[in-house]
C-alpha cells in the first residue's frame, strides 16, 4: 500500500509551472536581448579584415589612435567634467534659493527653475536655438545693438555647455530638494545659537549631509555629459553618441569599417560609465550617518542677514530664472504666431492664430519670373501634418507598450526577489545590467546585430527590416527602463506588511491569488508611478531614435528635429519653426499632467486620498441637487 502510494505521480503545479515559464522566457530575454547583442559588437572590433581579406584584430585600435577620434573622446569627457562643476553649481544655486535661503517670491522661482522637467531633450534645445541660433530673437536684438558680433556665436562646444547646464538640473530640483527638506532643523538652530552665520551653518552643518546625493547626482552629471546626444547634434559639437551614430549609418565605400569604429567608441562609453557605476557603489557601501534629534524639526527658511548680500541673492535667484523661463515663454507666444512673423522672430500681438496647432493654409509666393505660385497646405499645425501626427503616433504606441512591458516584467521579478533571496539576487543584478552600458551601446548593437536573417532565436527574421524595426525599438526601450523600474517598484515592495500575506495563505488562498488580490493593489500607485515617468522619458527620447532612424520607425523627437533643417524647403513646411514651437508646447502639456498626476496626485498619503475623495464627492452631490 505504502508502495503504490510512492508511486503515484505528483500533483500538477501551477505555480511552479509558471516560475518555469518565467525563468525561460527571462534567460531568452536576458541572453537573447542584452548579453549577445553586445557581445557581438565587443567581439566585431577584433573581426577587422585588412584589405587582403585578412582577420586584423588591431586594425581599428591602430585606426583610432592615428586618427580622429580620440578627439571624439577628449571632446566628451571635457564636456562632462566641466558640466559637472556648472549644473552643480546652478542646481544646488536653485535648490537653496528656493528650500533654504528666505527669498522673495520662492514658489515663483521654484516653478521657473522646474520646467526642464517638462520639456527635455531635443525639444528644449530647439527652444535655446529659437533663442540664440544665428536668426534666433536673442541674437537678432544683439546684432542690432552690436553689429560686429559673430551671428554663428552660440554653437560648438560653449553652445553645448550652456544649454545642458541648465537642462541637467532637474535631478537637483527633485533629488537635492527632498534631500534638504529632510534635514533636522534642530541641526541648523542649534549652530545659530552658537553664533554662526547662515552661510557657516550651511557649509559646516547642512552640506555634510548632503554629501552622498550630491555625489550621486555629479556621477549621473558626468554620466550625463559624456554620453550627450541631441545637443552635440543639434549645436555642433563633435562628441562620441552622434560619431556613432554617423558611423552606424555609414558604409565601407564612404570610409574604413565604420561599424566596427562606432563599436569601439560604443565601447569606450561602457568602460567608463562601469567605471563610474562601480565608484558610486564602492562609495555607498561605507555609509554615511547623521545624528539628529529624538524629535525631528522641519527645516525654516534661514534669512540673510547682510543686506547687500541679501539683495545680491535676490538679483543672483531672478537672473536664473529669466534664463530659465524666457525659452519657455518665447515659445509659447510664438506658438500662436504667423509664419511671417517667426520668420523675422517679431511679436505681432495684434495678430494671433491656431495655424501652428491645427488647421491648414496655402502658400503663395513670387517666382523669379514675376509670377505668384501657390502650394497647397503648405502652412500646416501639430495635428494637421501627416508626418507630425505620424511621429506622434509612433512615439504614443511605442512608449505605452515599452513602458507597460517594463513595468509587468519588474514586478512578476520583484515578487521572486523577495521570496528567494539567493536566486533573486541573481535575477536583480540581470535586470540591473542595462545600467552598465550607455544607451547608445544597446541600440546600436541591436542595430547591427539584428539586421540579419541568421539569427535563429528570432525565428531567422531581420528585426531592422521594414516596420518590424518597431519591435526592435520596444524591446530596446523596454530594456532601458529595467534598471530604472526596478529601483522604484523594489522600494515599493518593502511597504508590503508580511503578516497580510500570511493572513491570506492561512485562509487558503495560493501564492498567485494572494499576489493579485493583496500586493499588487498595495503597489499600483508606485507602479504606475514608474509606468508614467517611464512613458514621460521616451514619449519625448531622441538619442535612441537616431540610432534606429528608419522611416518605419520615425518617433516624435526625430519629426520635431527635422523641423530645424526643413523649413520652407522646396515651398513645403513653410511654418516648420512655427509648427516645432507647438510641437513643444504639447510636450510641455503632457509631461506636464504626467508629473501632476505622479507627484501631485499619486504623492498624496491615504488621509490625503480619502479627503480629496469626500470633496469629491460632496461636489457631485451638489452638483446632483442642482440639476434636480
Amino acid at each position: 500500500m505504502t508502495a503504490s502510494r510512492l508511486k503515484q505521480p505528483k500533483p500538477f503545479n501551477t505555480e511552479k509551472a509558471l516560475q518555469l515559464i518565467g525563468f525561460l522566457c527571462f534567460a531568452y530575454l536576458f541572453f537573447g536581448f542584452m548579453l549577445l547583442p553586445c557581445l557581438n559588437t565587443l567581439t566585431s572590433i577584433f573581426t577587422v579584415k585588412d584589405a587582403a581579406g585578412n582577420v586584423d584584430p588591431f586594425a581599428v585600435i591602430r585606426f583610432f589612435l592615428a586618427g580622429n577620434m580620440p578627439r571624439f573622446v577628449w571632446n566628451s569627457l571635457r564636456l562632462a567634467v566641466v558640466l559637472t562643476i556648472t549644473v552643480n553649481i546652478v542646481g544646488i544655486s536653485i535648490v537653496l534659493l528656493t528650500e533654504y535661503f528666505d527669498i522673495k517670491g520662492a514658489n515663483i522661482l521654484r516653478l521657473g527653475y522646474m520646467t526642464t522637467l517638462i520639456y527635455s531633450g531635443v525639444a528644449l534645445v530647439t527652444g535655446y536655438m529659437f533663442l540664440y541660433s544665428s536668426d534666433g530673437i536673442m541674437t537678432t536684438k544683439l546684432l542690432e545693438m552690436f553689429p560686429t558680433l559673430n551671428p554663428k556665436w552660440f554653437s560648438g562646444y560653449k553652445a553645448v555647455l550652456f544649454t545642458m547646464t541648465f537642462a541637467c538640473t532637474s535631478n537637483h530640483a527633485l533629488f537635492l530638494r527632498n534631500a534638504i527638506r529632510g534635514i533636522d532643523y534642530n541641526t541648523v538652530e542649534a549652530s545659530r545659537n552658537l553664533g554662526a552665520s547662515p552661510f557657516t551653518t550651511l557649509f559646516k552643518v547642512v552640506f555634510p549631509t548632503l554629501i552622498p546625493t550630491l555625489f550621486s547626482l555629479t556621477i549621473m552629471t558626468f554620466i550625463t555629459g559624456l554620453c550627450a546626444m541631441s545637443a552635440p547634434t543639434l549645436l555642433g559639437y563633435d562628441s562620441i553618441n552622434p560619431e556613432i551614430v554617423r558611423l552606424a549609418g555609414s558604409s565601407v565605400a564612404d570610409e574604413s569599417f565604420p561599424q566596427a569604429r562606432a563599436a569601439l567608441l560604443s565601447i569606450i562609453l561602457a568602460c567608463f560609465t562601469i567605471l563610474l557605476l562601480t565608484i558610486l557603489s564602492s562609495y555607498e557601501r561605507k555609509g554615511h550617518y547623521l545624528s539628529v534629534s529624538k524629535t525631528k524639526a522641519k527645516l525654516r527658511k534661514q534669512k540673510i542677514d547682510n543686506p547687500v548680500l541679501n539683495v545680491l541673492m535676490h538679483i543672483y535667484a531672478y537672473v536664473l530664472f529669466i534664463i530659465y523661463m524666457t525659452p519657455v515663454v518665447m515659445i509659447v507666444l510664438f506658438s500662436f504666431q504667423t509664419y511671417q512673423a517667426i520668420k523675422v522672430k517679431r511679436l505681432d500681438l495684434g495678430n494671433w492664430t491656431f495655424i501652428n496647432y491645427y488647421g491648414t493654409q496655402d502658400y503663395q509666393y513670387l517666382t523669379s519670373r514675376g509670377k505668384y505660385k501657390t502650394i497647397e497646405g503648405s502652412i500646416s499645425g501639430v495635428f494637421s501634418n501627416e508626418a507630425t501626427l505620424g511621429g506622434i503616433h509612433t512615439s504614443f504606441v511605442l512608449s505605452v507598450i515599452a513602458a507597460a512591458l517594463a513595468c509587468v516584467i519588474v514586478v512578476i521579478a520583484c515578487n521572486y526577489i523577495f521570496k528567494h533571496k539567493k536566486t533573486g539576487t541573481v535575477l536583480e543584478y540581470a535586470l540591473l545590467f542595462p545600467w552598465l552600458l550607455p544607451t547608445i551601446l544597446i541600440c546600436y548593437s541591436y542595430r547591427v546585430f539584428f539586421n540579419s536573417n541568421d539569427i535563429w532565436y528570432v525565428f531567422d527574421q531581420n528585426l531592422y527590416y521594414a516596420d518590424r524595426v518597431r519591435i526592435l525599438m520596444i524591446i530596446a526601450y523596454m530594456v532601458v527602463r529595467l534598471p530604472f523600474s526596478l529601483r522604484m517598484i523594489k522600494a515599493a515592495f518593502y511597504q508590503i506588511d508580511e503578516e497580510l500575506e500570511d493572513a491570506a495563505r492561512n485562509l487558503g488562498s495560493s501564492q498567485i491569488r494572494t499576489f493579485l488580490k493583496v500586493k499588487l493593489p498595495i503597489i499600483m500607485p508606485s507602479v504606475l508611478a514608474v509606468f508614467a515617468l517611464n512613458f514621460n522619458t521616451l514619449f519625448t527620447e531622441y538619442d535612441m531614435g537616431a540610432t534606429f532612424a528608419s522611416s518605419y520607425g520615425t518617433t516624435y523627437a526625430m519629426v520635431i528635429q527635422s523641423m530645424c533643417r526643413e523649413e520652407g524647403l522646396y515651398g513645403f513646411n513653410v511654418n516648420a519653426s512655427g509648427r516645432r514651437c507647438a510641437s513643444t508646447v504639447f510636450i510641455m502639456i503632457v509631461s506636464g499632467i504626467i508629473l501632476y498626476l505622479v507627484y501631485g496626485v499619486g504623492g498624496r498619503d491615504i488621509g490625503e486620498r480619502i479627503a480629496a475623495r469626500e470633496r469629491f464627492k460632496k461636489l457631485f452631490s451638489r452638483f446632483k441637487k442642482k440639476e434636480a
